[in-house]
């Protein structure tokens, strides 16, 4: 029994630690990608090309004083920031990176996903409501509208990929796009996915809890050293596994896109499939501008919501003809 649960141990770290690094050189790939389209150099002075900045910029910020506001609860204050960080890694449990390479291959990967997303919006809440800050709190009751707002369209999305799979488990997802990807047929699901995914991770163009111009910085504002650095990882964490999701259910994820490719192991694909996902959260960044708030709640509740039901009924009812058809 011992050596059962150090097995389960040993297999949870060397799924987390590869995450981390991954999310550390993340906000460096960042930096790196949108100083070249700003003609600038971006971070180049620590190590070699700036390699170890990411590094530098993590021991600066744990070895800084945390300050505790006064009027605070001090529970929900440091809880926070911890529950945000740690759901940003839960949800890589049941992500395979290759066939059988998974922590727990759930039959209801999909509806655990989405739960673990639909919990981390209390971790962004508790965090600007404990800081007695009307700054704060106003940034966390930003982040919860929108991001409960765009949760509902991802719902419709995937129930759309799971009516044309009939399953809820992610490996049935992916072996079902041996033959094509989900992204031809259900390109215009594929496309509302990613912008609602940018919205849900509270990226540019709508990263409106977090403007800075309007809000100080918004839910965080009052955070500073390992409680700021649990934001901000637990962030990049989502997005790395809102990219991974979207490889899963639009790229076949691991799976090769051409037969004589199929040499080249499977977890590289799905790494590479991933980077595409990370270079397109950085390139919204760099080339868009920040939407009114507003428009960004018209653009949830009056486009993306009618579209993707529609889109559902439209997958429906396709779906029951094919199977009336004698062929």
């Amino acid at each position: 029994m011992l050596i059962y649960s150090f097995l389960i141990v040993l297999k949870v770290l060397l799924a987390i630690i590869p995450i981390i690094i991954a999310v550390a050189y993340f906000t460096l790939a960042e930096r790196k990608i949108i100083g070249s389209m700003a003609r600038r150099v971006g971070p180049n002075t620590v190590g070699i090309f700036g390699i170890t900045q990411a590094i530098a910029d993590g021991l600066k910020l744990f070895l800084k004083e945390t300050i505790l506001p006064s009027n605070s609860n001090l529970t929900l204050f440091l809880l926070a920031p911890v529950l945000s960080f740690l759901l940003g890694l839960v949800g890589w449990s049941v992500i395979p990176i290759g066939y059988g390479l998974v922590i727990a291959d759930l039959n209801i990967g999909v509806l655990f996903l989405f739960s673990v997303s639909s919990i981390a919006v209390y971790g962004l809440i508790l965090g600007g409501w404990a800081s007695n800050s009307k700054y704060a709190f106003l940034g966390a009751l930003r982040s919860t509208a929108q991001m409960v707002s765009y949760e509902v369209s991802i719902g419709f999305i995937l129930i759309c990929v799971i009516l044309c799979v009939g399953s809820t488990n992610l490996t049935d997802i992916v072996l079902a796009q041996k033959s094509v990807y989900f992204l031809i047929p259900l390109l215009p699901m594929f496309v509302l996915f990613f912008i609602s995914a940018l919205a849900e991770t509270n990226r540019h163009p709508f990263d409106m809890p977090e403007a800075e111009a309007e809000l100080v910085a918004g839910y965080n504002v009052e955070y500073s050293a390992m409680g700021f650095a649990l934001f901000f990882l637990g962030e990049y964490a989502n997005m790395l596994l809102m990219s991974a999701i979207s490889v899963l259910i639009f790229l076949g994820g691991w799976l090769a896109p051409f037969s004589f490719l199929t040499f080249i192991p499977s977890c590289v694909w799905f790494a590479l499939k991933c980077l595409f996902f990370v270079c397109l959260f950085v390139w919204a960044r760099g080339a868009f501008p920040r939407y009114r708030y507003d428009q960004l709640m018209r653009l949830g509740w009056k486009v993306f919501l009618p579209f993707s039901l529609g889109w559902l009924v439209l997958t429906s009812v396709v779906l029951i003809v094919m199977n009336w058809l004698p062929f």
